[in-house]
């Protein structure tokens, strides 16, 4: 076939209509009830005849480019890689395509992407924001950009947001943890003022309190994002050497789990017999580790649901009033938060 290929041309091609064409390429084969061998037909004549949609044609007749950006803190984590599939898989399916780029917890770096993604024409953005972006999240909406913000939220902005009771899932860790006789219970967390960090950091200080054990400032450590296989030994060895300090650990993240645990590891104190200890999240590496760890238990699937749900929602009604959706965590209990061994 001589020329660029149509959508018409395709259709022609299969002896089909346009519109049957059209749902499959934009995704739309199940809403329009399509037939699984209809929908491989189409896209086998796609390939065949070199057919490559207009997408800057579509995008001036609709409004819409129908391309979602999605900004994680860092896409090297597991968590947020994760999430990423889900958001990608659960767009698609509802005819978007979505842009991804990591803000490395950067400001800075924020918004580089996000004027990015508005020179590309995104439809609406997804965020995991990272510190001190909360007037960049007002812009967008004041541009009139749908938003929605995703495990992570701000308090003072009216916006759509989900997530987990950080508070709740904190204090049922270290509850765990006291329940199961330990007292003197140690904190990893970044050094951050992001809310989500500081409910978990209160959570822990609430349990603490409702059972009758005094907080200690020294048992909370905090590393900073940009240097945090650094401070995380040093600020672990501190509760570590030269006599272990702890009979507990609790790790706000998941990476910050995976890096204490190298140097608990080192030091050769035993899990759970010498110290207890609960992660934030899930790890592959986790499996590396002799101990079965416990963890909190965030629902990526819903999680990265009801944003897509959430932000298409607010791309056909931008007028509508702001939902702030909270997910249900678990606390996935293994042996490293065990009771001591009888030796």
């Amino acid at each position: 076939m001589n020329g660029k290929v149509s959508l018409k041309d395709v259709a022609k091609y299969l002896g089909v209509s346009t519109a049957l064409v059209s749902y499959v390429i934009n995704g739309k084969e199940k809403e329009a009830r399509v037939s699984d061998k209809m929908v491989k037909k189409i896209r086998e004549a796609v390939i065949k005849l070199n057919y490559q949609p207009n997408q800057i044609a579509k995008s001036l007749k609709s409004g819409r480019t129908n391309t979602i950006g999605l900004i994680v803190a860092d896409i090297s984590n597991p968590f947020f890689s994760n999430i990423a599939r889900i958001i990608e898989d659960e767009a698609r399916k509802k005819g978007y395509v979505v842009i991804i780029g990591s803000s490395d917890e950067s400001a800075e770096k924020s918004q580089d992407l996000l004027m990015v993604f508005q020179n590309r024409q995104v439809d609406a953005f997804i965020i995991a924001p990272a510190e001190n972006t909360e007037k960049q999240i007002m812009n967008l909406q004041n541009s009139g950009i749908p938003v929605v913000l995703i495990d992570r939220y701000f308090p003072a902005l009216k916006v759509d947001s989900v997530h987990i009771d950080n508070f709740k899932a904190a204090y049922n860790a270290v509850d765990h943890l006291i329940k199961n006789g330990r007292k003197k219970i140690g904190i990893m967390a970044y050094a951050t003022k992001l809310p989500h960090i500081q409910e978990r950091i209160n959570g822990y200080k609430a349990a603490l309190k409702a059972n009758g054990i005094r907080f200690k400032k020294e048992f909370v450590k905090e590393a900073s994002y940009q240097d945090i296989e650094k401070d995380v030994a040093q600020k672990v060895k501190e509760l570590l050497f030269p006599s272990l300090k702890v009979d507990a650990f609790f790790f706000a993240t998941n990476t910050l789990a995976v890096e204490s645990l190298k140097i608990i590891n080192q030091s050769g104190i035993k899990v759970p017999d010498d110290l207890a200890v609960i992660a934030f999240d899930e790890s592959d590496a986790f499996d590396f580790f002799y101990c079965p760890l416990s963890y909190v238990n965030q629902s990526l699937e819903d999680m990265g649901k009801e944003a897509v749900k959430l932000i298409t929602e607010r791309i056909g009604n931008k007028s509508k009033k702001h939902n702030n959706i909270i997910i249900r965590e678990k606390l996935v209990l293994r042996e490293s938060s065990g009771s001591r061994r009888n030796k």
